[in-house]
């Protein structure tokens, strides 16, 4: 091999034919110079594979008079000098790329040139020495060629490898035998080999049929062998297959296409993408060069710009989307080890790590580069686009309905073209003279329930530049803000508009936020995303058509006067996120600049301005606060203000809260936050002043009376003596009942633990009371138990009975699935292992950290710990906030750390959001009184950041430092 450069084809060069070793019907060709044309250039190859040694070493495995042994001695040392050569240039391959900067396309293109290398002196040793014919016939003589990614010269570290054995006639035994001699020691050699051998006429035969088949076929290239042979496959595919058939595969590849988006969630910002057969990955890019190839006869991507289907900047686009997706899987595989295509949530910071995202400002290292994977697929979903208006442009699609095909000319709408059933524009010049028209375009569609024209979101992408231009335009932001309270559904126009660019370059602010993910665990959609499914839930609940799911949402829907505000806000109410600070603030200054150039009235801005200061408010107090505390639902009144405010804040938060993702708005939130609701509304209709406290508690005493009729007075109020009034605040009449009859039968058999399990369906929560004498730990014991047994607590609310009895309540969901925890296995464990912590026979902690460490993918999440101390959000408890990352017993851990505290708990509300624990704690010190003391604060912020620091993550080490190699020139 005389040259130290060679040009290995890439995505953008296609058929280029390149024999890395020679065969023994097919001479070597030689490598070309240090030159690009059109393919990746190879630095150094001899580094990662020397041709000549590899054939030298293996040629002594098979020297004649060697006495080392046997055939399968023999074949063992075939085996070491190939396996060594394959680590040797994997090293080589990988240090490359992950420590120098070399690019993913020459990682590829390498890891491919390697393979070649291997194959090719496997091949030749396996016919000329191993099973060697003197004067073979024709039937005898074959070729090896690479199909798929390794035929366009692309091979990931741990792709699989795709071989055609490609024979003039049927199989015969001398080429089965050395087609079963290689395969084996390529299986063995560890690497996933896919294989076929088919005669020519056979090929070309299921390319006629199987879609599959045709597209591999359509990228081979010769490896080793009979080129005559390969020359004629290529020759009759084009000739046999692909001429007259381009409208059939091209339908064929995107239906394909549109099966596969479906099997990967049809939506480019899943939680964790992948990146070879997601929307938006590597298969959709190589879907439309496929199409392209098959159509128009080309090579490589260039082709393409000179056929006029793409333009050069698009090309460029292309290649450089290629590009990332490629450095983001070859990553993956050295990540992992293994083939591996998912980017998923615990490897999402490790990339991050290795390719150099780091923290900046109000932004995560691993949430800037999933914000780049996601700005790529949504760049791919925009050449898709424009490709596919190419396509229609040479085929006309046959249209829905219209009057097309009668021969009339096309009718307007709305000053609109109509082509078929779909809007479109009626060309450059007129778009540039009258740009409003971009946004009249989605408006009209969405009035007229019509597609749009994939040649008019083409012909908007070439001129974006134009909507800068009508930021100021008062009737542009006329029809923007109809398009976004317009009786029918919003989310279809701005996410066209959000997909073709549009949005984002409209209103900048939201633009920042377009692909931006939070690594939480918690929500699944990029930001922008979340946006337009809030909007489209939204208008669900206007239209009655989440009554089912969020019935009171809707019922106050129909009561507010201020809906324009409304989808302005909830537009705009994550707008500020990813800037550091508080995004509801930032958001609210956001609101104030944007209202009035959409054109809302003052007291229309001001209200969508309190909406997105406040959207949190409702859910922040509903879920972390003790709404049977007075002064919570005082200070939220007191926030609120007024009743329509109320109403467009449920609205908003319900709408918020369902679109994070799948399962989010649960029946318990639903529960916290209307009872919340009601309570507010009652103190801001004046109907709740006059019913005081001791009015409530005296009004549940009289309740509990009555359903106790059948006992004696004296045992009902001997009960009610015992309780707390906090008691009696917290609980409905039937629970309260329920209770006093289970403390009863405790007492009357003499029972020192007596434990009740209500499953609640409608609330998706099992309500397990517990009563057993008090003592210190007793939360962090029951805590312990509950979560060995597989259950998450979403609240707990402790009480201690004058005769020092604890009648403690946990309201418990499935850990792992999420929902009631009532699978009757789990309920039967639960009681066993609370019998077992209280009794001191199971080791907690063990058990607890066992548990921890079989989570993984929470240790990928880097949270903060936060713990904050609040006097004024209770009259008569001090309030404790946690923040930090959630974990298996974490309650138990915190719950030992109050009680060495001296504290005694109240009640505990629970949250948990992804990966993120918020716990709140009512207490109270040892006295009964509030804590308050400096010295007290200090330490208890400090043993409770001890224990939310999580004692099984580690950080991650830093990232390796790249250095540039420097290039050799060829010899």
């Amino acid at each position: 091999m005389p040259d130290e450069t060679i040009t290995r084809p890439g995505l953008r060069g296609r058929l280029r034919r390149f024999l890395p070793y020679g065969a023994t019907a097919a001479e070597p060709v030689p490598a070309p110079a240090a030159t690009r044309r059109g393919g990746e250039t190879i630095e150094a190859p001899l580094d990662i594979v020397d041709p000549a040694a590899l054939e030298q070493r293996l040629n002594q495995a098979m020297a004649p008079g060697d006495t080392r042994g046997d055939a399968q001695t023999q074949r063992a040392e075939i085996l070491a000098a190939l396996r060594e050569t394959l680590a040797a240039g994997r090293a080589v391959i990988r240090r490359r790329f992950v420590e120098e900067t070399e690019s993913a396309d020459a990682c590829v293109a390498e890891t491919a040139w390697l393979m070649d290398v291997l194959i090719g002196a496997l091949a030749s040793l396996t016919v000329s020495r191993l099973f060697p014919v003197s004067n073979p016939t024709v039937g005898e003589r074959f070729a090896v060629a690479a199909v798929g990614g390794y035929g366009r010269g692309e091979l990931a570290p741990f792709s699989d490898i795709d071989l055609l054995f490609l024979l003039p006639y049927k199989r015969n035994p001398r080429v089965e035998q050395v087609v079963e001699y290689m395969l084996y020691l390529l299986w063995d050699l560890g690497l996933k080999v896919g294989h076929s051998v088919r005669s020519v006429d056979d090929s070309l035969r299921l390319a006629r049929t199987d879609t599959t088949i045709c597209t591999s076929l359509m990228e081979t290239r010769l490896l080793w062998g009979e080129q005559s042979l390969y020359d004629t496959l290529r020759r009759r595919f084009i000739e046999e297959v692909t001429a007259g058939t381009g409208a059939a595969f091209t339908e064929a590849k995107l239906g394909e296409r549109d099966s596969r988006h479906r099997r990967m969630g049809d939506s480019r910002y899943v939680l964790e993408p992948n990146v070879k057969e997601g929307k938006g990955g590597l298969r959709d890019l190589q879907t439309l060069f496929w199409i392209g190839k098959y159509l128009y006869q080309v090579d490589d991507v260039d082709g393409l710009v000179a056929k006029g289907v793409l333009t050069g900047e698009e090309a460029r686009r292309f290649r450089r989307s290629e590009s990332f997706l490629l450095a983001v899987r070859c990553h993956l595989h050295y990540l992992t080890g293994r083939a591996e295509d998912r980017l998923t949530f615990d490897l999402q910071p490790e990339l991050a790590r290795v390719a150099g995202y780091t923290d900046h400002a109000g932004a995560k290292g691993v949430e800037r580069l999933m914000k780049h994977y996601f700005l790529v697929a949504k760049e791919v979903g925009s050449l898709t686009r424009i490709f596919c208006a190419a396509l229609e442009a040479e085929s006309q699609r046959r249209p829905k309905r219209g009057l097309a095909f009668l021969g009339f000319s096309a009718p307007m709408v709305d000053g609109l073209p109509l082509d078929g059933d779909r809007i479109s524009l009626a060309g450059e010049k007129p778009l540039r003279d009258h740009p409003v028209d971009i946004i009249r375009l989605f408006r009209v569609a969405q009035a007229r329930d019509l597609d749009i024209h994939p040649a008019a979101l083409k012909l908007i992408t070439r001129n974006i530049d134009l909507i800068a231009g009508l930021r100021d335009d008062p009737e542009a932001n006329r029809i923007f803000l109809e398009i976004l309270t317009a009786e029918q559904d919003p989310e279809i126009p701005l996410r066209r508009m959000n997909e073709a660019g549009v949005l984002g370059r409209f209103v900048p602010d939201f633009g920042r936020v377009v692909a931006q993910m939070q690594y939480d665990m918690y929500h699944t959609y990029t930001v922008d995303e979340h946006t337009l499914f809030a909007l489209g839930i939204l208008h669900k609940i206007e239209t009655g058509k989440a009554a089912d799911t969020l019935p009171l949402a809707t019922q106050v829907m129909r009561k507010t006067g201020s809906r324009r505000a409304l989808y302005v806000a909830l537009l705009c109410h994550d707008i500020a996120k990813g800037r550091g600070g508080d995004h509801s603030v930032l958001g609210a200054r956001v609101v104030r600049k944007l209202g009035p150039r959409f054109g809302l009235t003052p007291e229309e801005t001001e209200t969508a301005q309190w909406l997105v200061r406040w959207h949190l408010l409702l859910s922040d107090t509903a879920f972390k606060r003790d709404i049977e505390d007075d002064k919570t639902v005082q200070d939220f009144v007191a926030a609120v203000e007024s009743p329509e405010r109320l109403r467009l804040l449920l609205v908003l938060t319900a709408a918020d809260i369902s679109a994070v993702g799948p399962g989010r708005w649960t029946a318990w939130k639903a529960t916290l936050m209307s009872e919340l609701y009601h309570r507010a509304e009652e103190r801001l209709s004046g109907a709740d002043e006059a019913v005081g406290v001791e009015h409530r508690v005296n009004r549940a005493k009289t309740l509990l009376r009555q359903a106790l009729a059948d006992w004696p007075p004296a045992a009902v109020e001997s009960y009610a003596g015992k309780a707390s009034r906090g008691y009696w605040l917290a609980f409905d009449g039937a629970t309260q009942a329920r209770h006093a009859r289970l403390v009863r039968a405790a007492e009357a058999e003499g029972e020192p633990l007596a434990v009740d399990i209500q499953v609640d369906r409608q609330r998706t929560v099992a309500e397990l009371t517990i009563h057993t004498a008090d003592h210190p730990g007793l939360f962090s014991r029951l805590a312990g138990a509950i979560a060995v047994s597989g259950g998450t607590i979403v609240e707990a609310k402790i009480f201690t009975f004058a005769d020092g009895m604890a009648l403690d309540t946990f309201l418990v969901q499935d850990a792992v699935e999420g929902g009631a925890f009532d699978a009757p296995e789990k309920l039967a464990r639960v009681r066993i292992a609370i019998e077992r912590s209280l009794s001191g026979e199971m080791k907690m902690s063990a058990e607890l950290e066992r548990r921890h460490r079989s989570y993984p993918r929470l240790h990928s999440v880097s949270i903060a710990p936060r713990v904050l101390v609040d006097n004024e959000a209770s009259r008569t408890h001090t309030v404790i906030e946690l923040n930090g990352r959630d974990r298996p017993g974490l309650l138990h851990a915190v719950g030992r750390a109050l009680t060495g505290l001296g504290l005694q708990i109240s009640s505990a509300k629970i949250s948990t959001f992804g990966a993120r624990a918020v716990d709140v704690f009512y207490v109270k010190d040892v006295f009964g009184l509030k804590v308050e003391h400096d010295a007290k604060l200090a330490q208890i912020r400090k043993t409770l950041g001890d224990v939310l620091a999580d004692p099984v993550a580690k950080p991650l080490p830093a990232a390796p430092k790249r250095r540039r190699r420097a290039r050799r020139s060829a010899a």
